[in-house]
């Protein structure tokens, strides 16, 4: 039986993080994977999703080029995106990807590892024992108890990059960050989509204001969003996909489910380790540890944040919890914000609280909004479309931030720090930034809750006096 330092059961976000940073310590590492290197994130999800959307971008400003005084002559023709997406996610998962592991020793495509107890693992008929376990086996895509749906072919994040050609016509079902992606990358690149969900708008976790933005621009856009929509059934017929809704019966000739994700923990025979699950997926403590001394869940796995950057910051929270010598300075997953984004035009950010969770958690907390149709840059632009949102108090706590609009998925990390490090929305007004960049949205919500403060009350009359 091979004994190792550590053995890293999955080889997504979260088990890549623990793999490099061990075996950059010079720990003797086993790291064994099912398929691919890279999970779903590099392979089916947020690296190929996002190629797919930057494709669909490039052709929208191309037939819209004249809001910026410029003709094309003739229209743009697709031809292989998809390809192409392929071809950009093999060169990413290549030798440079791979070149970080070379000091660990991984065994790849050749079965799923599986317990024989708390320290031992059997994967291709061999055993293996580490002192330190980390399961990181991710999630896969959730299919809701539709009728007809299992029984007709359709499509979901693990195989719709397969796709030789555009389909003419699309149905998603769910409005999240897959299903809203998707809907704006194919609707670009040709297709004519419909989205269904039960929710009241699109990114249901998410501000129900900047939901609505989105909505609205992808109406402009041609896409169906069929809100509060219930499915009564799907079969197909003649090759095409039927789908039996609240608001009609609609044909397409794909359908795409994107309803959630669900922990793949079945394969991993957790009872030989007497390691302890829930439905939502494998308990661990604040310091990603299982009931199991020594063997931590880490990313998607744990159902904590089923997130890219979450699985990587738990991977490296959880291995240095694993070599910390001294139980007294631990590093706690719950004392760290997650933030999320998603990719459409315009894109849609989150770090904190929502405006309906303040309601619900009963803060006294006050709304300061900025709305990009007011700025020079995202006008000069041509991207007028958001807001900058911030949950807030009299005495600038920060509770929350919500963005809509051009790279919100950038702007957000100056309200991720602040959350986290206590910085108030006076140390943001004070914080110098570049102009005309598109951050400085971040100054004027801070100017404008300093002004809220200064327009009434006793400032301006001692302000008058002492002048």
């Amino acid at each position: 039986m091979e004994k190792h330092d550590l053995i890293v059961i999955g080889m997504g976000p979260a088990g890549m993080a623990v793999t490099a940073m061990a075996a950059n310590m010079e720990l003797d590492v086993l790291a064994i994977e099912k398929h691919k290197v890279g999970g779903e994130c590099l392979n089916y999800g947020c690296v190929p999703s996002k190629a797919l959307l930057k494709a669909g971008e490039v052709n929208e400003v191309a037939e819209n080029l004249r809001q910026y005084g410029i003709k094309l002559s003739g229209k743009t023709e697709i031809e292989n995106p998809l390809e192409i997406v392929r071809n950009k996610v093999g060169k990413i998962s290549g030798n440079k990807t791979m070149k970080a592991f070379d000091r660990a020793k991984l065994i790849v495509d050749q079965g799923e590892a599986k317990f024989v107890d708390k320290k031992v693992v059997k994967v291709a008929g061999k055993k293996y024992t580490a002192d330190k376990i980390f399961i990181a086996t991710g999630t896969e895509p959730m299919i809701p108890p539709i009728p007809g749906l299992k029984d007709v072919p359709r499509l979901t994040n693990l195989n719709i990059f397969e796709q030789e050609d555009i389909p003419e016509t699309l149905t998603i079902i769910g409005g999240g960050a897959i299903g809203s992606e998707m809907a704006q990358a194919f609707s670009r690149l040709g297709a004519k989509v419909n989205i269904f969900q039960i929710d009241d708008h699109l990114v249901p976790t998410g501000d129900q204001e900047a939901g609505k933005v989105l909505e609205e621009k992808f109406k402009k856009e041609g896409i169906g969003v069929h809100n509060s929509t219930g499915i009564n059934k799907v079969e197909e017929k003649n090759g095409k996909i039927i789908t039996h809704t609240d608001v009609g019966v609609f044909e397409s000739d794909k359908i795409l489910v994107a309803t959630g994700r669900k922990a793949v923990l079945e394969p991993l025979n957790l009872d030989n380790a007497g390691i302890e699950s829930a439905k939502t997926g494998i308990k661990v403590n604040k310091r990603l540890e299982t009931n199991i001394k020594g063997i931590y869940a880490v990313g998607d796995c744990n159902g904590k944040a089923l997130l890219s950057h979450a699985a990587m910051h738990q991977g490296m929270l959880a291995l240095m919890n694993a070599i910390n010598p001294t139980p007294i300075k631990q590093f706690n997953y719950d004392d760290y914000l997650v933030p999320w984004s998603v990719f459409t035009k315009p894109e849609i950010a989150q770090a904190g609280i929502t405006e309906k969770e303040a309601n619900e958690k009963g803060i006294n907390y006050q709304i300061v909004k900025e709305r990009y149709e007011d700025y020079g840059r995202t006008i000069a632009d041509g991207k007028p479309e958001g807001f900058v949102k911030v949950i807030t108090n009299s005495r600038g706590k920060i509770f929350g931030a919500t963005i809509v609009g051009e790279a919100a998925s950038e702007l957000i990390h100056e309200w991720i720090l602040a959350i986290q490090h206590n910085i108030s929305m006076f140390d943001i007004m004070m914080t110098q930034h570049s102009f005309p960049t598109i951050s400085l949205m971040n100054k004027r919500v801070a100017e404008k809750w300093i002004m809220n403060k200064t327009d009434s009350g006793i400032i301006p009359k001692l302000a008058k006096k002492f002048i």
